[in-house]
């Protein structure tokens, strides 16, 4: 879904910014489980990470870095 996800965290302080690609938010992915209902979600310490914080220069994509 999407080019890029970005994700923004801590807004009520200093925000984080951080700048993923699809295939990376898809490796990352928690796969969780709750009475047969099945979700997923990045935790923060996935995400949270100097490669990607602040990374804006990620927006310039070719093709391929798609899914």
């Amino acid at each position: 879904m999407g080019d890029f996800w970005i994700v923004v965290n801590n807004l009520d302080a200093t925000p984080g910014i951080f700048v993923l690609k699809p295939k990376e938010v898809s490796a990352r992915a928690h796969l969780g489980e709750k009475e047969g209902r099945v979700s997923f979600w990045l935790q923060p310490r996935s995400y949270m990470l100097p490669e990607f914080e602040n990374r804006w220069d990620r927006l310039v994509s070719e093709p391929s870095d798609r899914l």
